[in-house]
């Protein structure tokens, strides 16, 4: 097993990856346009941006996804750079509790759809992707073993009488004309078992099946494909899942639409001879960081009112420039804007800036004059080797405004359990059980960004 930190460290690798760089790139060439793995780079780039290839050295580096890779047999962990920690070894329980912590912003997560459906972490906790893999499994053996979503859909046969609708000039070129007039060409609409969802989520059942080690999980997957055994074997997309809706009667069946969508929009596979040579599933972290801080604030914070992304006002007159602050916070009749950075700041003591870009600063700026407010959040999370959570404030004066201030606050955000780190695995304990301490802390946190001295009435 290979455990990289995004931008971090570096691990020799033998001879035996030499083809997953090939694999990567088509893959990559291959991703879904669908998925955010579009829509957050360049499509006109054709090489891979999951790894670093250092083949001067023969080393890897992971670059910003986390998540997991399995090649023909192999493991390769890839890990927050903010639990990366160089005077610290990387046990299999700090990385299991690393996971954990990951499944847990995700339970957050709106833009991922990560489904709200939450039970015991279980025996499966080899990895995260294990731990999905069982949520998903259990939860749709179970409501399978109940209940079976069937729907209408136009069904196209030869029957011998009439039913729903006589296709005429079928019936005439290729039952009446060859003797067959005893079949009769109809369409109708029937009730069936294999529609669209079901095809989706036996497509989903049958990937993973290829790639879990649990046993558990086997089990759960080889039931759920025996009670769709009827339905027919089609490849699947995040896309078709997304268009996917339930009347009220089938409302559970959401959880596991959104099981499905969460795996097919993060999981790349690569099928030889009907082997499967590589799969992985990957997260953009910047993309969960704020994510998961929208979705803690709504859910958790009632004093605190946020929208994602507003994006009616431009940087230019002639709206070519389109301006996206991550959130804009309400409480009590204040306003102000606030940015999600995922990126490590305060390691250097020594460094006046406290490793906050000048991009960032001058994009909160721009923020600022077109939005014409005078204080900005900045939110960074913390990270394993940091003792505490740190905060930094910088004025900037326009002397074009008479010296009007701009005042720019950056706050480290308390989203690691440190002490959790070197515990075990509770097998029957539920995300919210595990995170309960943290989340009291990031609440208290998120609520002291709003002192009164530093909004300004609307």
């Amino acid at each position: 097993m290979i455990n990289l930190f995004e931008y971090q460290n570096k691990v020799s690798v033998d001879n035996s990856f030499d083809g997953l760089e090939a694999f990567l790139d088509e893959i990559w060439n291959k991703r879904e346009r669908y998925s955010y793995f579009s829509e957050q780079e360049n499509d006109k780039i054709e090489s891979q941006r999951f790894l670093q290839f250092i083949h001067k050295s023969n080393e890897l580096k992971s670059n910003k996804y986390v998540g997991i890779i399995h090649y023909e047999g192999k493991k390769i962990n890839l890990l927050p750079k903010i639990f990366y920690d160089i005077n610290q070894e990387t046990t299999s329980t700090a990385i299991n509790q690393m996971q954990n912590h990951v499944l847990w912003w995700l339970s957050y997560c709106r833009k991922i759809k990560f489904p709200n459906y939450q039970t015991s972490l279980g025996s499966a906790k080899s990895d995260f992707f294990e731990v999905l893999i069982y949520l998903f499994s259990k939860y749709t053996r179970e409501l399978l073993n109940s209940s079976i979503y069937q729907q209408y859909e136009e069904v196209n046969r030869e029957l011998s009488f009439i039913k729903g609708r006589l296709n005429t000039q079928e019936y005439i070129n290729q039952n009446l004309s060859k003797g067959r007039w005893h079949k009769l060409n109809c369409t109708y609409d029937a009730f069936v078992l294999d529609n669209e969802f079901n095809r989706i989520v036996k497509y989903v059942t049958n990937l993973l099946f290829k790639v879990t080690e649990s046993p558990d999980n086997k089990k759960n997957l080889r039931e759920i494909l025996f009670i769709l055994d009827e339905v027919s074997d089609e490849r699947a997309t995040a896309e078709q899942c997304a268009k996917i809706s339930f009347n009220p009667m089938f409302g559970e069946f959401e959880t596991v639409r959104d099981y499905c969508h969460l795996f097919l929009t993060n999981c790349v596979s690569f099928d030889y001879k009907n082997e499967l040579k590589l799969f992985a599933f990957l997260l953009p972290m910047e993309y969960v960081f704020e994510d998961f801080i929208f979705g803690f604030i709504e859910k958790e914070i009632d004093s605190i009112k946020a929208k994602s992304q507003r994006g009616d006002t431009h940087l230019d007159v002639e709206k070519n420039f389109k301006l996206l602050p991550d959130l804009w916070l309400e409480k009590d009749n204040n306003s102000l804007i606030a940015d999600t950075k995922y990126k490590i700041v305060y390691s250097d003591d020594k460094d006046p800036k406290k490793g906050i870009s000048q991009s960032d600063i001058y994009q909160m700026l721009s923020y600022a004059i077109r939005f014409k407010v005078d204080k900005i959040i900045l939110f960074y999370p913390n990270t394993i080797s940091q003792d505490q959570e740190q905060q930094t404030e910088f004025i900037i004066e326009d002397k074009w405004a008479d010296n009007k201030a701009f005042f720019i606050k950056a706050y480290q955000l308390p989203i690691i359990n440190r002490a959790l780190m070197k515990e075990n695995l509770h097998e029957n304990i539920s995300l919210n059980d595990l995170f309960e301490a943290t989340k009291l802390q990031l609440i208290d946190k998120i609520t002291a960004c709003f002192p009164t001295e530093f909004l300004e009435k609307e």
